[in-house]
């Protein structure tokens, strides 16, 4: 059915490679536009709300199509040139790079989008009425959110052509420029050059150290990755090379100031059980340890051993510190049927923190995290469809959400970061 509730006019089949005209409608997450062509719903890139675009088709299924603009032909007023040359509409769609798919689009509005979509999730898979914005970080709005990007990865085909990935696709496109990343990785990326080799170049822009670049080809491992230190707040941090760290220059202190602020200090009891979940490095465990006080008991809990190496490093200050190598799953169905009435009870008292990856923490993490009750869950969400999905959850459980924001971690991207407090009712 359509949205005016009559059967969609699928006779006139449109193929891959076909070129239609589209009315351009809202975002969809994931940095796609709805339109609709003979009743049926396309997913078109590359365009922006309110348009009349041409669009390539590439794929049909019973439901809906995806399509790409390659024309304007009524243009948005929120549409501008594309930040990255090397991805703009003017190109074919194979040959646009990846990685800046949101790059024509003002920065104000890309927010606005990423706020509606993020509103829209909420709504749909919580119920929960969300009316915030996507906050910018400083100095962006002033770059055209470029130059944030601390850590790239570039890849190498069979041809030894180096560049980043055309959009959707894994065809390597050269470019001159990485307007995104930080101004010493593109000095420094091998960019226009043939190399003997496929594989991968990853690039890193550390706080305090001088830019590094690792190649590693035709499944050599090249040279080891070093430690290297990062600085949030005055505080130092030791991650690998190739380790996980949040890409944007200021990311790591926006997420650490609002997990800080997002916890209720009236439930900070720094001698209760307190959990880091998907805790890495310990950069969270950290800004929690640095509200609750010198005596706070914080463990982190992370799957890599060797962040998890790096954490207990990192938080040694803390003699109540520790770090747990495990899959968070794992972790909490072993303290569900092993802990006494005493540990249950300091965690009831206790704050979480958790960082999933972008596909959330999910029911079985949510449901025994929920079974103990802990008095505060700080939530830092990469994904706002996986974040209302598991606030759904908590509400379930009698949880309530009273406190959120979200931030533009990754401008001229469909991506954006959200930190959520939920608290037992």
């Amino acid at each position: 059915m359509t949205h005016d509730g009559t059967t969609p006019d699928l006779s006139a089949e449109i193929t891959p490679g076909d070129v239609i005209e589209l009315e351009v409608g809202d975002i969809a997450h994931g940095g796609i536009f709805v339109a609709r062509h003979q009743g049926r719903v396309v997913f078109v890139a590359d365009a922006v709300p309110g348009e009349l675009v041409q669009a390539r088709v590439t794929e049909v299924r019973k439901s809906f199509a995806r399509a790409v603009a390659t024309d304007v032909l009524r243009a948005s007023d929120d549409r501008q040139a594309h930040v990255w040359q090397e991805a703009g509409i003017e190109r074919t769609p194979e040959e646009r790079a990846g990685g800046a798919e949101l790059g024509h689009i003002r920065l104000a509005r890309q927010r606005e989008l990423k706020a509606q979509v993020l509103r829209e999730s909420m709504a749909r898979f919580a119920g929960h009425d969300w009316q915030g914005v996507v906050e910018p970080l400083l100095g962006d709005d002033e770059n055209g959110g470029t130059r944030w990007r601390t850590r790239v990865t570039l890849h190498v085909d069979k041809e030894g052509r180096v560049g980043p990935y055309a959009a959707r696709s894994h065809r390597v496109i050269e470019t001159e420029t990485l307007p995104l990343a930080h101004g010493d990785i593109e000095e420094l990326a091998p960019l226009g050059q043939r190399l003997a080799g496929s594989g991968r170049i990853e690039l890193v822009a550390p706080a305090e150290l001088d830019t590094r670049m690792r190649t590693i080809l035709d499944g050599a491992h090249g040279r080891k990755p070093a430690v290297v230190t990062e600085v949030v707040n005055g505080r130092e941090y030791r991650v690998d090379e190739d380790g996980f760290w949040q890409v944007h220059r200021l990311a790591a202190e926006t997420l650490s100031n609002a997990v800080a602020d997002a916890l209720d200090p009236t439930l900070v009891d720094a001698e209760a059980v307190n959990l880091d979940l998907y805790g890495g490095v310990g950069l969270l465990a950290a800004a929690f340890a640095q509200e609750a006080g010198p005596g706070a008991f914080i463990e982190t809990v992370e799957s890599n051993a060797a962040a998890t190496g790096h954490a207990t490093a990192n938080l040694a200050e803390w003699r109540g510190a520790s770090a747990v190598t495990a899959r968070v799953d794992q972790y909490l169905a072993n303290l569900e049927r092993d802990a006494t009435h005493l540990d249950r009870d300091g965690i009831r008292r206790g704050s979480v923190i958790l960082d999933p990856p972008r596909s959330g923490a999910g029911k079985d993490v949510i449901d025994r995290l929920a079974g103990f009750g802990p008095a505060q869950l700080v939530y830092v969400a990469c994904d706002p469809v996986a974040l209302a999905r598991d606030t759904g959850l908590l509400l379930g459980h009698g949880y309530t959400l009273d406190w959120m924001r979200a931030y533009d971690l990754f401008p001229n991207t469909h991506h954006f970061e959200t930190v959520a407090r939920f608290v037992r009712a």
